[in-house]
């Protein structure tokens, strides 16, 4: 039985801890196991391959809207193969670079292969029992798929494998109504397949305010058709491609919707089932993620989960700041618990989406309609957002009336992943106060006003639902 400093079980966040613990201790000897390829979801099949995808739709959007500035310009053809053979030069390029790293590195022991564990502080590997007293578990997640009748046997495609087609689809069925088939909808869109979104929920992108997901629905629904509300049964070969047969939830009505390819795109859980880490002691929930305490801590003692590994948010960002509080507390001997007050997040579509800390509703439950401020601004009625051409696109902040502290953002248009990111911010000083925001320079005329006017027009909830339904932004837009 080999013996290890630590054991990390994952080769994304888990190597921001690692790395630290080498640089303290250069003769540490560590185990570094990944079934997958080096990198991490993010890197190997997440959100940087796809960014990587969805910048050449972004610029497609953008140059059919040329014609608005005068600018007569044509898109004569989108080479998707060439699209897809960059995202891959890369991404492989950057997984090689880390494989050689780990492979050549004196401090670990290198293993590409599937992970159990067989007891306390033990794994298996391949044919070997390793051992420590220290375990990372930044262990990723995988696809799920729903239990749709005869879809094994007609074929489909995740966020997984998708990565690495070369032929476009004529037309794709996407199974799902989140940020996944969001933006997997709008970049085939752009490249020219006939996209179809079948989500369950009945608000498109439900994690987002009501008036943002219309929104978003209403635009992208420009470029493809979006069902919501509607659960799919059965899937099945067809002469012309696969059909899915889905039923709407509300009303009982049956659609088929008949596509080349269909894509599952209904979410992400756990990969448990293969580590088997009730066999170590480490308690998971009844979906199988791991369960952790308030310091990344599971309920055997130095084994830390973060990342996807306990379902909190699976976000790469997110997962990077664990990194952090794992280090502290694992590695420092500190006692830092996590705080998930302003966690970020933005949907790479066209428009964009980004959103920060509670919802309205969330807001309104915690502080009642009298203790919450709404603040509002569209893009269009700034200087910059006019010579944009963009309508109805706005900045929406959520904010305590008692010392003006933030609780929430949410922006949908152009650049909301940056624009948001000053809100994001003043969300993590001490007082979380939107003063600075109120007092500070806001260059003119510049996108960034959109946000400072949001903040100059704070109204009670009631007062901005009334404003709403003036401006015609009601939630079924």
């Amino acid at each position: 039985m080999k013996e290890y400093d630590v054991i990390a079980i994952g080769t994304g966040s888990a190597m921001n801890v690692l790395d630290g613990m080498i640089q303290r201790s250069p003769d540490l000897k560590a185990a570094v196991i990944d079934k997958d390829e080096p990198g991490g979801i993010c890197l190997t099949r997440g959100c940087i391959p796809s960014k990587i995808l969805l910048y050449p739709a972004e610029l497609v959007r953008e140059i059919e809207r040329a014609g608005t500035f005068g600018i007569d310009v044509a898109i004569r053809n989108v080479d998707f193969g060439k699209v897809m053979k960059r995202m891959r030069t890369l991404i492989d390029g950057d997984i090689n670079s880390i494989r050689q790293g780990l492979s050549e590195s004196p401090n670990i022991d290198y293993y590409h292969a599937v992970a159990e564990f067989v007891d306390r502080y033990t794994l298996k590997v391949r044919e070997e029992t390793i051992r420590s007293k220290m375990i990372l578990l930044s262990i990723g997640s995988k696809p799920i798929i729903p239990p749709i009748k005869g879809l094994n046997e007609v074929g489909y495609k995740t966020s997984d494998t998708i990565l690495y087609e070369t032929t476009l689809p004529e037309s794709i069925a996407i199974v799902g109504g989140g940020y996944i088939a969001a933006e997997y909808g709008h970049f085939l869109s752009a490249m020219g397949s006939k996209v179809t979104i079948i989500g369950r929920n009945p608000q498109f992108l439900p994690q987002e305010e009501p008036e943002v997901s219309a929104l978003a629905k209403r635009e992208l629904s420009k470029h493809m058709t979006i069902l919501t509300n509607h659960e799919v049964m059965t899937a099945q070969n067809e002469p012309g491609g696969k059909s899915l047969l889905a039923v709407d939830h509300k009303t009982g009505e049956k659609t088929t919707i008949t596509a080349k390819e269909i894509m599952i795109a209904s979410g992400r859980g756990p990969t448990t089932d293969i580590l088997h880490p009730d066999k170590g002691g480490i308690k998971t929930d009844e979906k199988g993620w791991v369960l952790v305490d308030e310091f990344l801590e599971t309920s055997l003692p130095n084994v830390w989960a973060f990342g996807d590994a306990h379902g909190k948010y699976l976000f790469k960002h997110v997962g990077n700041y664990e990194s952090r509080i794992v280090f502290y507390n694992a590695v420092l001997s500190r006692r830092i618990p996590v705080d998930y007050h302003a966690v970020p997040h933005a949907v790479f579509t066209y428009p964009e989406v980004a959103a920060v800390g509670l919802r309205e509703n969330e807001a309104i439950e915690k502080y009642g309609s009298e203790g919450t401020l709404i603040g509002f601004q569209r893009y269009q009625d700034t200087a910059k957002g006019e010579a944009m051409a963009v309508k109805d696109y706005f900045v929406k902040v959520i904010l305590e009336k008692n010392g003006l502290r933030i609780l929430g953002a949410h922006i949908i248009g152009p650049s909301a992943s940056v624009l948001i990111q000053e809100i994001i911010n003043l969300m993590y000083t001490p007082e979380q106060s939107a003063r600075p925001l109120l007092d500070a320079m806001h260059i003119h005329p510049a996108l960034s006003e959109v946000v400072d006017r949001a903040f100059q027009s704070l109204m009670t909830p009631e007062q901005y639902h009334h404003e709403m339904e003036h401006m015609g932004h009601g939630e079924n837009q």
